[in-house]
């Protein structure tokens, strides 16, 4: 067999990983032993995983998440918590996502809504999704500014073909007009088209009344509210203690 016209071929196909997988295979005599679809198999397998690990790391360049290490797993359940593990774990599944549906996460400060989000969303990398993580503010800011410079239908555009959209610290600060309707018009991009968290220290049920406008409060709540997966925090802070999941 003339290794080098092969290696070529690989290398020509961008299948560099195969190429160095079957380099290892020929120094060993254990792998030698096995059946050729063993071998096979081993190969592929090592493509597959290598293209996975840079799609991942793609995926979560592009999230951009504020706790890049958070992970469903490194999530705990002390009982002061009150958290559902079967719970979480349903969400580690994907279904939500894939049924475009709402998951709202609420607590006191430092008790884990952003690990629990940025978690979420590393996991829906991990099943092939995209995910984009925002803090209210910052969403808010670039929509502004994506007024201001004409590029305001395409940010929208680009939210709304958004797999996981994640909105961190909403509410902490008092709603503007403008930033009413913005959020009003990514929801309604999103309803039963994408899927959504939010994380709040107000608890949803005082949602409308801090967005004041009955009218745009009622449209946004109709929009979240209903039929939403809800994560509500408990316990101490979780800074004090040094734990983040």
């Amino acid at each position: 067999m003339l290794k080098e016209p092969t290696m070529e071929k690989l290398y020509a196909m961008r299948l560099g990983t195969m190429a160095a997988a079957w380099l290892e295979q020929q120094q060993s005599a254990d792998t030698v032993a096995l059946s050729f679809d063993e071998r096979f198999a081993m190969l592929v397998d090592a493509e597959w995983m290598a293209r996975e690990n840079k799609r991942l790391k793609r995926a979560l360049t592009e999230a951009k998440l504020r706790i890049a290490e958070a992970t469903v797993e490194g999530i705990d359940y002390p009982p002061r918590r009150e958290l559902d593990k079967a719970f979480i774990r349903q969400l580690g599944t994907g279904k939500w996502i894939e049924e475009h549906q709402v998951v709202l996460i609420s607590g006191a400060t430092g008790t884990g809504k952003t690990y629990v989000s940025c978690a979420l969303a590393q996991q829906a990398c991990r099943k092939g999704y995209r995910a984009v993580y925002r803090r209210a503010s910052r969403l808010f800011d670039e929509l502004r500014l994506a007024r201001a410079d004409g590029s305001y239908p395409r940010l929208l555009a680009r939210l709304a073909r958004v797999d996981v959209l994640v909105i961190d610290d909403f509410a902490i600060a008092p709603v503007l007009e403008t930033e009413r309707r913005d959020l009003l018009e990514v929801l309604e991009d999103r309803y039963a088209m994408r899927a959504t968290v939010i994380a709040s220290q107000l608890p949803p049920e005082r949602w409308h009344d801090y967005l004041a406008d009955p009218i745009v409060a009622d449209a946004i709540c109709d929009r979240v509210l209903h039929g939403a997966h809800r994560i509500a925090l408990n316990g101490p802070s979780r800074r004090k203690e040094g734990k983040h999941g």
